[in-house]
């Protein structure tokens, strides 16, 4: 999940429901960068409210499906969803000796935690996310997307992310970090001290995935977010994939173990990835020489 800003342009009628394409036009803008726009053709405007935390908006695109947008960036489509939260949920799980207990931070939308519960071996995946509205908004509006947060193995809990992990000692197997960028109530979610409650929450031979933004867009986040994993766990890594509406179309993830190689799997995708296999996951680890020399650079530069 991630944050940026957001234009609506329409000709004619603002339109809350489905109409004849040729009298009017909606199109939803997400300024990605200071210097680049993504711009979506929309039919309809599902909702549009402001909770507790943030705006959250929701339309139907012609392109990409139904689409969720948190502060004005784009979290999630229906299109293209499965390339991220393949890749956030399946490395760590195929990688693990023995997943069976699972923190997902943030992700109220739960396309990770569907992805997640793919395992078998899964016993209890914990989704923790600060915001009801956005599990809410996912619940009615994207059912393919949330179809397991009321799977019997999901507990999902609506809190601060960083004060709940705070308070754990040993209990998960793997922790994911679906976080959005790092700004205003997510800003910690990047850093050194967060990580280190992480490892603490994590057992002896755990192991964290974070989504770590755009090497093109998002140079010193990702830059920042590694070195501060590096502080804390003993091992760590960066993988890449595609996520065609994220800022470039490049997206990182890195992964903090505390013992086991996140890069080698130990065992198969589960049935019905789209985008994860055996691979693509030890593809993903081979990173071109730009994103090499970019890691070994101080932050900013």
């Amino acid at each position: 999940m991630r944050l940026s800003s957001l234009s609506i342009s329409l000709k004619g009628e603002f339109p809350m429901e489905k109409r004849d394409k040729r009298t009017n036009e909606l199109w939803i803008s997400e300024h990605q960068s200071d210097n680049m726009i993504l711009s979506l053709r929309a039919s309809a405007v599902l909702l549009n409210e402001k909770s507790a935390y943030q705006d959250i908006l929701l339309a139907e695109t012609e392109e990409y499906g139904r689409m969720m947008l948190l502060d004005g960036a784009i979290q999630i489509t229906e299109r293209d969803e499965f390339c991220y939260s393949e890749m956030m949920a399946h490395v760590a799980l195929c990688s693990h000796p023995d997943p069976k207990r699972v923190l997902i931070v943030g992700g109220g939308d739960g396309a990770v935690l569907r992805e997640v519960l793919r395992h078998g071996n899964v016993e209890k995946a914990t989704l923790i996310d600060i915001d009801r509205s956005v599990i809410e908004a996912s619940r009615k509006f994207l059912p393919t997307i949330s179809v397991s947060l009321d799977d019997p193995r999901a507990d999902v809990q609506c809190l601060d992310a960083m004060e709940y992990v705070r308070n754990c000692r040993g209990e998960f197997d793997v922790a994911i970090v679906d976080s959005t960028d790092p700004v205003d109530f997510a800003a910690g979610l990047f850093t050194s001290p967060f990580y280190r409650d992480i490892f603490e929450a994590l057992g002896d031979r755990g192991m964290m995935i974070a989504q770590t933004e755009s090497p093109f867009t998002d140079t010193a986040v990702m830059q920042g977010a590694f070195s501060a994993m590096k502080e804390v766990f003993p091992l760590v890594r960066l993988y890449w994939g595609a996520m065609p509406t994220y800022p470039s179309g490049m997206w990182t993830y890195t992964a903090g173990s505390k013992s086991p190689d996140p890069s080698l799997p130990v065992r198969e995708a589960p049935a019905g990835t789209r985008y994860y296999s055996s691979e693509v996951h030890k593809g993903a680890f081979a990173l071109p020489p730009f994103l090499t020399e970019l890691l070994s650079r101080p932050r900013g530069l």
